[in-house]
């Protein structure tokens, strides 16, 4: 792993990794999203058509004229389908096709069909009746906040994406270690869920960081007047101070909530997450200023730890978990068995994606730059990290 710290280290990884991946049109794939988002903030920062025409020409091939998605199946009721629809967004508003809009209308359609929890929490998927799980609020809030701004405008919507965020930290909640859990059942039926909570076991690093961005992210949409703000700002606040403090070498580890027992590890994907996250928050002043230099050194430990070089200077990201999640098939029941026994892989396109985002947003708070395209909406900081 590097030693140093790496300049231009955004654009190298990307680089190499449109080298190594060619276009990413094969599926409808949320971890294609995650690179494509990294590439958006690519070209808000360069200037570079590479990184737009790397996203275009792929969703381009992807989108009908008529907004038709090859891969997608809006019967899945998937929240992970949604997480691609804010690179439509992005497209649409740059280049006025209109195949873009009616792709992100089908999309925020899903929304008014999904199944819920009796207090209105969207289910991850169809085939996870009642359960909420961490991973959704990424994929689907902050498309949620932006679709419905650009397709309807001020509505009553926004106020039921903030719910979302807060039913899903309330409900995963671990108030012992002040981490959420990766999921939640309603029916506290699962084999993965507690009896009398419903809560999974731990606090799986990949699903909280996928949180910790869909709270910054969603508060950069929301107008700072919306009236559940204040909350989703309050509980951002407090799980950054818990989330810095539960680090390990500037990291974190695959499970949060078990520091030091045999097997855990430092994730990539997970830190990339976090970090990105707690940036970002700094940069709009949501987090005091002292959050964001520890998140930049952070990110410096993040080179350290997962960023490698091959002799022919191939820069990639390695110590990522391929994938986790919870029921189904595979063993899956949220043990820490479970999640240190996930493969652990480097070039992986979800941890390649945050490093990238990640590395943007460590220059834009360097910098000192305090949006990443007029779209900010941040409110002030208080506490302490």
């Amino acid at each position: 792993m590097l030693t140093g710290y790496l300049p231009h280290s955004a654009e190298t990884v990307a680089g190499w990794l449109m080298k190594r991946e060619g276009l990413l049109n094969k599926k409808w794939s949320y971890d294609y999203g995650v690179v494509w988002r990294g590439m958006e903030m690519l070209y808000a920062l360069t200037g570079r058509e590479v990184y737009f025409s790397y996203i275009h020409d792929a969703l381009d091939i992807m989108v009908g004229e008529d907004g038709t998605i090859a891969g997608y199946d809006l019967s899945a009721q998937n929240l992970d389908y949604l997480c691609n629809g804010r690179n439509l967004i992005f497209l649409y508003e740059k280049t006025g096709k209109e195949k873009f809009r009616k792709a992100v209308a089908l999309l925020r359609s899903q929304l008014d069909t999904q199944p819920r929890t009796s207090d209105g929490g969207f289910w991850h998927k169809n085939v996870y009746p009642f359960q909420m799980w961490l991973d959704g609020q990424h994929m689907a809030i902050p498309f949620y906040i932006q679709a419905e701004r650009m397709l309807h405008g001020e509505t009553d919507a926004l106020n039921d994406a903030a719910s979302q965020l807060i039913l899903a930290y309330r409900h995963t909640l671990n108030s012992e270690t002040g981490l959420p859990c990766h999921g939640w059942d309603e029916k506290k039926q699962q084999p993965w869920a507690d009896p009398q909570t419903g809560r999974a076991a731990h606090a799986w690093g990949r699903a909280v960081g996928w949180y910790m961005v869909a709270l910054a992210d969603s508060l950069e949409l929301l107008p700072r007047e919306n009236e559940r703000y204040g909350e989703v700002l309050e509980f951002f606040q407090t799980l950054s101070r818990q989330l810095l403090s539960v680090r390990q070498e500037g990291v974190w580890l695959q499970v949060l909530d078990c520091p030091g027992r045999t097997g855990n590890y430092p994730e990539s994907s997970g830190s990339c997450l976090m970090t990105y996250a707690l940036l970002k928050g700094a940069r709009l002043g949501l987090l005091p200023a002292q959050c964001g230099q520890e998140a930049q050194r952070s990110f410096e430990s993040i080179q350290r730890h997962f960023v490698g070089q091959m002799k022919n200077g191939e820069t990639f990201v390695a110590k990522c978990c391929q994938g986790a999640g919870l029921g189904g098939s595979g063993g899956r029941d949220g043990s820490f068995d479970y999640y240190i026994s996930e493969n652990v892989v480097s070039r992986d396109l979800k941890a390649t994606g945050a490093f990238i985002q990640a590395a943007c947003e460590e220059q834009l708070l360097r910098e000192g730059r305090k949006d990443d395209g007029g779209k900010s909406f941040g409110g002030p900081g208080a506490g302490l990290c």
